[in-house]
């Protein structure tokens, strides 16, 4: 996804002439400069975040294993997505770059191997552990982006697997891991409680490390992100859903990135709904001529089937309902982003879980009753226009056209 152009690349020279919300230049010649020294190695002695890869593809036969770094006194940040919606993208990149993973095959049914083992037992840990890799040849030098997973730097197949250090596992990771009786999504719940990070969950979750004993598997790192996501959010739901709805619409808005995000909070039972707008030559719309609109809804009664969205729906939904636990009120929200060219480079579900929660941080930038100061707003801040936006949202439109029985008690006052 990363595109140059020599001409406008060698008058801007990092000054964003180009347009996009990083530098492709600066981030292939710092992930260069990282990879210079581990390309032609095949052992790596650093340290781990903690941070392991599960794949999905010809599941349950699946590829998994370690990622490590050279020795580095902030490795933890490599792996920690909640820290980094302030940092620039060639920041991200460059630590998703310096992370190679050594990966061994094998059948989530079947016992695992030593490698494994090794593995989830350094994912319970906190902070960083310093483990040797030796590989079966060099690294690629790849960058895989995905909409779904932080980026991922270049893998090798694994031959051995050496832990030098002592995990640090924080005691309620290791009630939860010792603890076979504990199904999987009390164990998620337990540990969200517990204020472990919502991404330490999700690798602990994909290293088979939660549930019952006998029912204990590897998860795919894309299928862990999304199940943490969702487990979350349906336990806060059922606290949410037992408060009062909030008292007149609230809007909350943040741009960050090449990208608009708008929360809708409306004075009604709980509804839910997540729409995208991508621009021609945003990630997922790099070669059409129009704005693609997308998105999905649920009712006071939730979803039967996946969203068609992806997982940036249940990613919105977690730091929707936290905002609202911490209000004690329910509301109908309606989600918008809009992504527009600059932003042409997958980074990972993380982007929205955090973008949103830094949104929630923020007072609204509008409280009214008037859902027609909604649609005003909406056709000053977005660049798609309240119409638009309006014809293409289920509980927009929904709300639009239902009047409560307090409107005909006002009109008839």
């Amino acid at each position: 996804m990363m595109s140059f152009n020599p001409r406008i690349c060698s008058t801007c020279r990092g000054r964003g002439f180009c347009g996009l919300s990083y530098c492709p230049v600066i981030a292939k010649a710092r992930a260069s400069i990282k990879l210079s020294g581990i390309t032609g190695q095949r052992v790596i002695e650093g340290s781990t975040p903690p941070s392991l890869f599960v794949g999905r593809y010809g599941y349950p036969y699946v590829r998994v294993g370690p990622s490590a770094a050279p020795p580095n006194n902030d490795v933890l940040v490599y792996d920690y997505p909640e820290s980094w919606l302030g940092r620039r993208i060639e920041d991200i990149l460059e630590y998703r770059w310096s992370l190679v993973t050594g990966y061994t095959s094998i059948d989530v049914r079947r016992p695992y191997d030593r490698i494994v083992e090794e593995t989830r037992l350094m994912t319970l840990s906190s902070r960083p552990v310093d483990i040797r890799v030796e590989l079966a040849k060099p690294p690629r030098p790849i960058l895989h982006l995905s909409e779904e997973e932080p980026p991922q730097g270049p893998r090798a197949p694994i031959v051995r697997l050496q832990v030098l250090g002592n995990p640090s596992v924080p005691r309620p990771v290791e009630k939860a891991f010792n603890d076979t009786d504990l199904p999987a999504y009390d164990a998620v719940v337990y540990l969200y409680k517990s204020n472990i990070p919502v991404s330490h969950i999700q690798k602990i979750l994909s290293a088979g490390a939660l549930g019952v004993k006998n029912q204990r598997r590897l998860v795919p790192t894309r299928w862990s992100i999304t199940a943490v996501d969702s487990m979350i959010s349906r336990e806060l739901l059922r606290e949410v859903k037992k408060y009062d709805v909030i008292n007149e619409i609230e809007v909350y808005m943040l741009r960050h990135y090449d990208n608009l995000f708008i929360a809708v909070l409306y004075p009604a039972k709980w509804s839910y709904e997540w729409m995208e707008a991508w621009w021609p030559g945003s990630t997922w719309n790099p070669g059409a001529l129009d704005v693609v609109v997308e998105g999905d809804y649920e009712d006071y009664h939730g979803r039967t089937t996946y969203p068609g969205i992806g997982g940036c729906y249940y990613a919105s939904m977690l730091a929707t309902l936290e905002h609202l636990s911490r209000m004690r009120r329910q509301a109908t929200a309606i989600l918008l982003r809009e992504i527009y060219p600059g932003f042409n480079l997958p980074l990972g579900v993380w982007f929205v879980r955090e973008s949103i929660r830094e949104m929630y941080r923020h007072e609204p930038i509008l409280k009214t009753s008037e859902l027609k100061e909604v649609f005003n707003l909406l056709d000053k801040v977005t660049r798609l226009g309240a119409t638009k936006w309006l014809n293409s949202s289920k509980l927009l439109q929904r709300i639009a056209k239902t009047r409560s029985i307090r409107d005909f008690f006002s009109r008839d006052a």
